[in-house]
């Protein structure tokens, strides 16, 4: 039985009927940009969030730009970013003028703490970039008691909590990805700013406008950035699944942990206090490499994300050269393996992820494979 590693289609498909007829209803309707579907799903998604502000615009990588803009990031100053994350993360730092500073992350929780990001800090330092990776939330408020302000990229996060508040809102400013294999993801790319900061939410709407208040004066060097009518319309059907679709996943958690899978890989830890949705299920093992070629042949999706850290990145290098020592950054980068995550994913499926793996360790030779990889232990 295959496992994929997504399953996009398959949790929407209830939803087709009325999402055909959101759509209908704005191709009648005849606005197509910053119209009041995104209005009210700007409404919506601040509501559910619990925060004041919800400023939608086109990606998720822009919304980082944007809030990093109109925390007053540019020119001269440094950003603090971990380098075991997405490229985006740290590729929306150079368009505000600043430089990308690469911090390590805790091997269990995957995240930046405030430990990680303390050694990467400066007199420059103007913000930092905490990531909740693979949906864990980082721990952003241990993080922003070090006196720097914090941008919370939450786009592999949408409906975590930790202690109580909701991912994207966990500190002076958060950011969101929709893009189609998010937790909560449109049929094409948006994004989204997230603040109880009057004056940040006002900065972020004049920067995704050109600049401009007005549409006619033009006070900013901004960008042309905005959700489209289409996809706020779907987000407008899917957001209310969202906490269903998260249950889903934390219960595709514990199938793995009854089938017996962390018996033979080690899931990532959640962050103390923290109920994540896991947007990827990212297990450690030594046989990363190896269940990377034998799962799929088994037809289980999987694959390593970032097995060539941010730091390391060609396009990145003239940002490097100082990088202090990563050792978790290093050591995940050899070790992580993402495994089928979906909302819908059955102990059945688990048992067949598991059976898959366990048949791949014990293909594996044992003096070699096997016993190397032992003493690089996880």
């Amino acid at each position: 039985m295959a496992v994929p590693l997504f399953d996009t289609k398959t949790p929407v498909a209830p939803l087709r009927a009325e999402i055909d007829a959101r759509i209908a209803a704005v191709l009648d309707g005849g606005a197509f940009i910053l119209g009041p579907e995104v209005d009210a799903f700007e409404r919506e998604l601040a509501d559910y969030l619990g925060a004041r502000h919800v400023v939608s615009v086109a990606n998720g990588t822009d919304a980082i730009t944007i809030a990093l803009q109109a925390l007053g990031v540019g020119p001269g100053d440094e950003v603090v970013v971990p380098s075991f994350t997405f490229y985006a993360s740290a590729e929306a730092i150079p368009p505000t003028g600043a430089a990308p500073v690469f911090c390590d992350v805790d091997r269990d929780t995957m995240n930046v703490t405030a430990e990680t990001v303390k050694a990467a800090l400066t007199p420059r330092t103007k913000a930092v970039v905490a990531v909740d990776l693979f949906g864990n939330p980082a721990d952003v408020a241990a993080i922003e008691a070090l006196g720097v302000p914090v941008v919370e990229d939450a786009a592999q996060a949408a409906g975590s909590l930790l202690r109580d508040r909701r991912t994207a809102a966990l500190g002076t400013v958060g950011t969101l990805s929709f893009f189609p294999s998010k937790n909560l993801g449109c049929f094409g790319d948006g994004g989204a700013v997230v603040t109880d900061d009057d004056a940040i939410a006002e900065e972020a709407r004049v920067l995704r406008f050109h600049g401009s208040r007005d549409k006619v004066s033009f006070e900013r060097i901004g960008w042309n950035s905005r959700l489209d009518e289409l996809q706020a319309a779907i987000l407008r059907v899917l957001l209310p699944q969202l906490d269903g679709w998260a249950a889903g996943r934390r219960a595709a958690w514990s199938n793995y942990e009854a089938a017996g899978l962390w018996e033979l890989v080690t899931p990532q830890t959640a962050t103390s206090g923290a109920i994540p949705c896991w947007g990827l299920q990212v297990v450690r093992t030594p046989h990363a490499a190896l269940l990377a070629q034998a799962l799929p042949a088994a037809g289980i999706g999987a694959r390593s994300y970032y097995s060539t850290p941010l730091h390391r990145q060609r396009a990145l290098t003239p940002w490097a050269g100082d990088v202090i020592p990563l050792p978790a950054t290093d050591a995940l980068a050899q070790t992580h393996l993402a495994i089928p995550m979906n909302p819908l994913l059955s102990r059945a499926d688990a048992d067949e992820v598991t059976a898959a793996v366990q048949a791949a360790l014990d293909g594996a030779d044992a003096s070699g494979a096997a016993g190397a990889d032992a003493a690089n232990a996880v």
